[in-house]
Order: structure tokens, then sequence, then C-alpha cells
């Protein structure tokens, strides 16, 4: 860090250059990213639902996506304009060459078009399939939408179905990461302006945020090139790059102002802060990448993608706070306080004296000095406001997002919501059963059909020797070809929800009935339980790699056995809670669901987000936190008293940076919960929550009752590894030596005290 802080301020010039241009070939480069990358990856690339689609496109020529597109008009499905509109969405189907299987209530014979048209007569369907997987299906079916015209005639069009909810989805993503970046900028930049008082010096964070997100987005435009990346990596990418790059350029900034008020040098300030605040956020962006980096354990590539975008964000921004800023501070000397707000204050008061207050006359201290004399009565509250609040956790019941994430003026939603309505059929649950390996007779076929329609839930069942409901025969003939050479396929409609239990429940009934062959189920019910056991079956060893990133850098930065426990388990208190308050609020609907529709479940992004992202984030505070206190406790006796007062000093001196750090955060955070998609607005509100918990509860109160409780045990650890780590030098050291000139006598800050006061001081 020394030799770091020597090199910038050596050539701040050439760095500043080279940074300058290094960002504006990352803006040119990261443009096409924001409307290229798809809004796809929450597949599983091998598994039953994905392979049974395989067999259905290269045998039948029936894979892809559905889509459903809604013809309503006032004056019936059967007027001559619904007609008319209905035939030329059909026609536009026909002749595109990533539609299968068009089927609609006006061209389709009368026994198979009665489950198209609505139970009050005035919307008719047109139902296809879409080519092309989650990446590109929803493309093709964008662009089959925008060449049909959504109204006139008193007719009106939607459509609905995955293919188009996901291109909904990705248009809305692209609308909301607007949103997020006017609402989040400027109110950081005030928030920054406020905790600094110069507008210079708040403008420095945000450059940083700037250079990090442009530098995220460009690399994984060029990643997109070489693997799938999500549409969603770069919504990531923004929040997490501004919330870290403030965070981490604020924790440089601070201990550089800091150590100038002490009368150090300009270069001592920067040696001083780079092996302080610089050793800590490096502990802590390691900690983070590496979390964020076991995103990447799960198959789909939409996990993936925010595991490039959380590991890039937090090295740029790591980068940046230790190379462009220290540069930036060097450049702009004395000027970094310019356009000071607070001086202008100050003239107001003019022949007032300011007083500065002591460590121990501010409010962090008094708090955090209560807690470490009273842990055991502290620990008990917090557990009784924490648990209640993470409880509803317990009940989280997850699932894939549907057109309900979207807002109601989105086409896929509003197609949506006349299915529900209108219609006895669940789209989104048709299922196909594919059949092979020596399927036996059509009859075995036709018997097993049989059995199948007579399971609770189903509607109807059509196979490649008729169509059958209750077991009974409707038609002697389907409009598919459902048999060839030793497989067969079986198309299933239902009025089931296929996210819920219900619909999970009848996946399990089909599955019961014995088949002629082997078996393959496809559609969005197996589809959504792959997807979420793919994710369960993961987690395990994802908490457990956290775990152990945790524990081993925070003994490197201590070289403690037990403070990293008390960090992995504070951190996880703040987790649940924020997890506890989404399950209550998106799944079980209190508080109105925030504006969203409320379907009793949580779609499975928010939990897993919350686990990597907000666990990284509580990581940073806790980091900063503790490298203070160490700082006190390394230059105490040691005794017991040393460690309560090293807590309640180190907790004083952070609370004003890590408060105003805590409260960009939220505002970051808040950007993404005012957005439209629905799961983001959960993650948006999830870690807000986690935020608050962990900055004004577990920081405060929970992190000193602990440390308090320890005593002298927080610092334990072997003989020998003590001896290893002090030799080492990852630990937290003194500044001394760093100097190259003994500070100022003079210093920048004056203080006026009473004369009462003059020997507490």
């Amino acid at each position: 860090m020394t030799r770091l802080s020597d090199f910038v301020t050596s050539v701040p010039r050439r760095i500043a250059a080279i940074a300058l241009l290094i960002g504006l070939g990352s803006a040119l480069m990261a443009a096409p990213a924001v409307t290229g990358l798809p809004a796809g990856g929450f597949d599983v690339p091998d598994a039953e639902s994905i392979r049974a689609d395989r067999v259905l496109e290269e045998r039948f020529g029936a894979g892809g996506m559905s889509i459903v597109f809604t013809v309503t008009s006032e004056a019936g499905s059967d007027s001559p304009a619904a007609r008319a509109r209905g035939q030329q969405i059909v026609s536009t189907l026909v002749d595109s060459p990533h539609a299968r299987q068009v089927a609609s209530y006006w061209t389709t014979p009368k026994h198979l078009a009665e489950s198209l048209i609505s139970s009050d007569g005035r919307t008719g369907l047109v139902v296809a399939r879409i080519t092309g997987g989650d990446k590109e299906a929803p493309r093709h079916a964008l662009e089959l939408v925008d060449r049909i015209p959504k109204s006139g005639d008193g007719v009106s069009v939607a459509a609905s179905g995955p293919a188009m909810v996901y291109s909904d989805v990705e248009s809305q993503s692209r609308i909301d990461l607007v949103t997020f970046e006017l609402i989040a900028l400027p109110i950081t930049f005030l928030a920054l302006v406020w905790f600094f008082g110069s507008a210079i010096a708040a403008l420095l964070p945000l450059a940083i945020a700037l250079f990090a997100t442009a530098g995220t987005v460009a690399a994984l435009w060029q990643i997109s090139k070489f693997t799938d990346v999500s549409v969603f990596a770069t919504n990531l990418a923004s929040a997490v790059c501004l919330a870290l790059a403030v965070d981490y350029t604020l924790f440089i900034l601070n201990r550089y102002r800091e150590e100038i008020a002490h009368g150090h040098t300009v270069r001592d300030a920067l040696r001083i802060s780079m092996n302080t605040a610089g050793r800590t956020i490096c502990y802590s962006a390691l900690t983070m990448a590496l979390t964020l980096a076991t995103l990447a354990i799960f198959p789909q590539y939409l996990f993936r993608s925010l595991a490039y975008a959380g590991v890039l964000s937090v090295l740029l921004s790591l980068a940046g706070a230790l190379i462009l800023a220290p540069t930036l501070i060097v450049l702009l000397g004395d000027r970094i306080d310019a356009l000071n707000l607070r001086e202008l204050s100050r003239a107001r008061r003019a022949g007032k004296p300011v007083r500065v207050k002591s460590d121990t006359e501010s409010f962090w201290y008094r708090t955090a000095n209560f807690a470490v004399r009273r842990p055991v009565t502290v620990l008990l509250a917090c557990v009784a406001i924490l648990v209640p609040i993470g409880l509803p956790f317990l009940g989280i019941v997850m699932a894939y997002p549907d057109d309900r994430e979207l807002p109601a003026s989105t086409s896929s939603r509003e197609a949506g919501d006349i299915l529900r309505a209108n219609f006895t059929q669940n789209f989104a649950g048709t299922m196909q059963i594919v059949i092979s390996s020596g399927i036996g007779s059509p009859a075995q076929v036709t018997a097993y059909a049989r059995e199948l329609s007579a399971v609770d839930g189903i509607l109807q069942v059509s196979g490649p020797n008729g169509l059958y409901r209750d077991t009974q025969v409707v038609s002697a003939a389907t409009y598919d070809s459902a048999l060839k050479g030793n497989t067969s396929y079986l198309t299933i409609t239902t009025d089931r929800d296929p996210f819920s239990d219900s619909g999970k429940a009848l996946l399990d009934d089909l599955k019961a009935v014995p088949a002629p062959g082997p078996t393959m189920f496809a559609g969005m019910a197996q589809r959504n339980l792959d997807n979420i056991d793919a994710v369960t079956d993961r987690t395990p060893l994802v908490l457990a790699i956290i775990a152990a990133v945790t524990l081993i850098f925070t003994f490197l930065m201590t070289g403690s056995f037990l403070v990293p426990i008390k960090v992995l388990v504070t951190n996880a208190i703040s987790i649940m809670s924020a997890c506890g308050v989404v399950v209550w609020i998106f799944q079980e609907g209190n508080l109105g669901g925030f504006g969203t529709e409320t379907t009793g479940r949580t779609v499975v992004l928010i939990p897993l987000m919350l686990i990597c992202v907000a666990y990284a984030l509580s990581m940073d505070y806790a980091v900063f936190v503790l490298s203070r206190v160490q700082e006190e406790w390394n230059n105490s006796a040691k005794t017991r008293e040393d460690n309560n007062r090293a807590v309640a000093i180190g907790i004083s001196r952070t609370g004003r940076i890590v408060t105003a750090a805590a409260v960009i955060m939220i505002i970051v955070f808040v950007g993404i919960s005012v957005g439209q998609v629905a799961f983001m607005r959960g993650l948006g509100v999830g870690l807000v929550v986690s935020v608050l918990v962990d900055a004004f509860l577990v920081r405060v109160l929970l992190v000193p009752a602990t440390m308090g409780l320890l005593g002298r045990a927080n610092w334990w650890a072997p003989a020998f590894i003590a001896r290893w780590h002090a030799r080492s030098g990852l630990g937290e050291g003194s500044p001394t030596g760093l100097y190259t000139a003994a500070p100022s006598a003079q210093p920048r800050v004056q203080i006026s005290v009473s004369d009462e006061e003059d020997s507490r001081v």
C-alpha cells in the first residue's frame, strides 16, 4: 500500500490521463450492452424439461416457448373485425420461420376451438410456440408482436406467454435502469455534499462510480461474445458499482482528511490512508468478490452473469478507490474542499466559538459503551427484535417469475389478466410428455392418455390417436403429428397454475400414472421444478463457501479465531431479517405488497441475491468497524477494560462515516425498489432492510454487546498462529514509520473548549 501510494503521488497526471481514456473507451463499448443483452438465463441447460423440449423440437417441430394472443372485441369474437384480426395474426405467425403449432379460435376445428374463446364470448385466442429457447424466443416473439396492430376497429390485441413475458421483462429492466440512475445519482450527490460539505469532494466518489460502472458493463458486453450474459447483470453492475465505489472512496477520502487535519503532508496522509482504510477495503472487496463469485456455481446463465457483474463491479470499484481516488486527491490538493457549504455556514456564524466533540461525547460512543457493558441485556433485546422479523422466511415458497411480475400496462400482463379472469384453462400450465425407447403399441399410448385424462385437474389430453377428456374420446384425430418411430408425445391442458403447490402436486400425480415407456415432461411446471431444484441443491455449497471466505479473510485481517465467527453470525442475522421482510411483504401480501401483485410465492432470484449481495455488503461495514476497533486494541494494554474501550472508540470513530455509507447504500437500493419489475422491487426492499438492520442495529448494539461479552477472548488465537500472523504483516499495524517528516505542529482544525473540559480533553 505504501508503494502504491508513492506511485500515485509521483505520476498523478499520467494516471489521470490513462483513466480518462479507459473510462471514455469503456463508455463507448458499454452502450450496446443496454439494448443487446437478453433477459433469459433462468433455465438449467440439461434439465428434464429442456431435454424433453429438445426432443419435441428435433423430432416433431413442436418445441419452443409458448405465446398467446388475446383478441378482444366488445362486439364479440365472431364479429367481422375480431375474425379479421385473428386471421391476420395467424397469417403473420404462419409466415414466420420462428412460429410453430399455430392454432386459433377462428381457424381450428370446433371441438378444439371451444377452449380458445372466453366465458363472456368477447375474447378469442391465437396460440403458438416460438423457437429459440429463453435467449432467442423473446426476441422472435417481440418481432412478431411488433408486426401486429394493437388496436383498431374496436378490437384490442395483447400477447402473453413465457416468450412475451421475458421480452417485456427485458424492456422494462432497461427502463428501470435509466430510472434508477436518474433517481440515485443526484440524490447520492446531495447526500455526499451533506457529508463532506464540499461539492468537489462529493463529485470524487461519483466519478469513481461512473468509471467502475462503464468498465463493468463494457466487460460484460465483451464476455457476451463468448458466452451468454443476461441483461440483469447490467442492473446489478450499476447498483453495486455506485454503492461500493462511493463506499470505498468515502473510507479513503475520510481517512485522508483526518490525517491532513492532524497536520500531515499530502504524501504522508495518503500513505496512512492507504495502509489503514485502503487495507480495510481490500479485505472487504476480496470477501465480497469471492462471495458474489459463488453465483457461478449455479448452472443457469442468469446467475453466472450476475457473478461476472458482481466480481467485475467489486474489483473495478476497488481499483478506482485505490488508484484513481488518490490520484484525484493529489491533483486537486486543497481544491478538494472548494465550494464548501460548511464554510458558508460558519461564515454566517462568524464570531461564535465552534467546539468539536471528543470521541467519548458522541452518540455512537455512548450507545456502544452501553451495549458493551450490558451485553446480555442488549443481546436478548436484539434477539427479541430480529427473530420475529426473520420468522416469515421459514415459510418461503420459491418459484420463477410470470407476467404478474410486470406492471399492468405491459402487453403480457394485460393478456395474462384476461386469461386468468375469463378462461378455465391455464395456458401457462400446458404440459407435454415425451414417451420414448420402445413405447409399445399405439394402443398402449392411447390407454396411457386415457388414464392421464382422468387425473384431477386435467382438462384434456391430446395424443397421436385422439383427444381425450375424462377418459372419453372427444375426437379420433388431433391437429399434431405426435407419433414418430419409437417416440411419441402427449399434450396436456390443465386449470392449475404451474408455479403453485397444486401445480406441483398435479405434476406428481401425472408422474405416478404407469407409462408404456420412459417419459420426460416438458412445460412450465416441470421447468419451474427443475430450475428451483438446481438452486436449492447447490445453495448449501454456496453457504459453505461464503462461510469459509468470511472466516478466512476475517482471521487474516484480525488474527482472531472468535471474531470471524461473530462476524459470520451477525451478518447472517441481518440477511435473515431482510429475507423475512421480503416474504412478509411480497409473498404474503402485507403492506399491499408495495404495489405489486401477490402470488403467494417469492421469485427465487430474491433470496439468492440477498444471501450473496446483502451478506457481502454487511462484510463491508464489519471489516471497516473492526479495523478501527483493532487499531485501538493494538495500542492498548490489552485488558478486558481496554477491549470494551476499543470497541466503543472504534464504533465512535466509524459512526459518522459508516452512517453516511449506509445512507448512500439505502439511496441506491431505493432506486432499485422503485423499478416496475416486481422481483427487482423485492430485491431493492430486501437490500434496504438489510442495510438498515446491519448499520443501525447490528453494528451499534449487537456487535458491541457480543464483543463485550467475549472480552479479551475476542482476540484469542493459538500462540503459534498468533506469532505467524504478527510476522506476516497481514494484520492491523501502526501508522508510525509511514511519515516522511514529523507532523506539523499546527493543526488544520481549531477546537474551542471550556476551562473545566481541559483536563478531560
